[in-house]
């Protein structure tokens, strides 16, 4: 295999992780870098948007508030022991405004929809509704390679 297929063969091994789950682990920090780690369900657009609906009250979207820089893992945790893949995304997060809501809101519901829950609209994360979008953009993704060294990847298509 050459370098070029390898590094396109872990590109699809991190796609597919990212398609097969429903949940994925934010690691933000507040003011003081007090870590916090959250799982939160989501939909990505592209591998690049990873979104979540939140209220804006919980732990980790006030550290967002006060800090953009975060860190994602997604994985399977059913898999037997020594048999777990992750991939692993540096980002920066905010909450999601106009004129980006009506977007995201739309990507989170035909994932919703897809995993047999209801579609969300935007009375859903506006106004006095207790939740709200969120979007984490990533800069860099990593799949674990050989003896746990972590690889960086590109998931774009």
């Amino acid at each position: 295999m050459t370098t070029e297929q390898g590094t396109d063969r872990l590109g699809a091994d991190a796609r597919a992780i990212v398609d097969s789950n429903a949940y994925m682990t934010l690691a933000t920090a507040d003011a003081l870098g007090t870590p916090w780690a959250s799982p939160v369900w989501f939909a990505h657009d592209g591998y690049i948007d990873f979104l979540w609906m939140s209220r804006p009250e919980t732990r980790h979207s006030r550290n967002i508030a006060l800090r953009r820089e975060i860190a994602i893992v997604i994985f399977d945790s059913s898999v037997s022991v020594g048999g777990a893949q992750a991939v692993y995304v540096e980002a920066t997060a905010q909450e999601v405004g106009e004129p980006d809501i009506e977007r995201s809101i739309e990507i989170c519901s035909r994932r919703s929809l897809a995993h047999g829950a209801e579609a969300w609209g935007i009375a859903d994360v506006t106004a006095g509704a207790p939740h709200r979008v969120y979007r984490a953009r990533a800069s860099a993704h990593f799949i674990l390679g050989r003896g746990d060294q972590r690889l960086a990847v590109d998931l774009t298509l």
